[in-house]
């Protein structure tokens, strides 16, 4: 049996490093997690690569919020970032879309993953909104995918632990079942004894406060009464407690 491995979700390069001191497997690089995510610029994309020694680079492709039904239009958009990301060296590219009735959009899949040849291509959390998990597997897989982001179709992957096993069992080593979705340092193991799993996905993150001496109160950039001098970052501890959570039972 594989050890298990965690993948972290970063959003900025303080976010990689802490990902690589943590001792995480992999990366998955985006922006805006605040909204699901969306595709990081080439020059992130480009400062999170100087940790590729150390750390695999998977960069997400999404054009927008909302939905993962495109427009042709937004579709040549992820193929140009798809091709960008892996000319750039990356691992691996995240994707996916979804067809009006919830089914995998399997073309528009084919020539994302065709697109970017000699990468790892992984199915986002568009999974857990399409509406019969068991074709849509399959059709990932014929697709020519290598690894499927879920929780289960649950709000957490603890809660979807069963579906998880589910999918881990039909998948048969056709392809990889990454659970996500609320994975923290006192669940991690569980998920993965229950579910089957041997990837696990997170994103490790705690409050830092800002360096600013200055600060103008009763203005937001965002959502109005949001607090504009701390964000939220990978913790190189968090991430360091999840990968010991997971291979303390091996």
């Amino acid at each position: 049996m594989t050890e298990p491995i965690l993948e972290v979700c970063c959003g900025d390069v303080d976010s990689v490093r802490a990902a690589v001191e943590g001792g995480a497997y992999r990366v998955e690089l985006c922006s805006g997690l605040a909204e699901g995510g969306f595709t990081p610029s080439v020059a992130l994309i480009n400062a999170a690569m100087r940790y590729s020694a150390q750390i695999k680079i998977n960069v997400l492709i999404r054009p927008r919020g909302g939905d993962f039904l495109y427009s042709d239009e937004e579709k040549k958009i992820m193929l140009h970032d798809a091709r960008t990301a892996a000319d750039a060296g990356v691992n691996g590219v995240v994707c996916g879309a979804l067809m009006p009735d919830g089914s995998i959009d399997v073309e528009f899949c084919r020539k994302l993953a065709a697109s970017c040849p000699g990468v790892e291509i992984t199915f986002h959390r568009a999974f857990d909104l399409c509406s019969d998990p068991l074709k849509a597997l399959d059709d990932i897989i014929n697709a020519g995918f290598h690894r499927v982001l879920t929780s289960g179709q649950a709000q957490t992957a603890l809660e979807g632990v069963s579906v998880l096993r589910q999918l881990t069992e039909h998948a048969s080593g056709r392809l990889a079942i990454l659970a996500g979705g609320g994975v923290n340092p006192s669940n991690a193991a569980e998920i993965i004894r229950l579910g089957g799993v041997r990837e696990l996905h997170a994103s490790a993150r705690a409050s830092v406060g800002s360096r600013m001496e200055y600060r103008r109160p009763g203005v937001s950039m965002g959502v109005p009464g949001a607090d504009e001098y701390s964000r939220l970052t990978t913790s190189p501890e968090l991430v360091r407690q999840i990968v010991h959570a997971i291979k303390s039972d091996i």
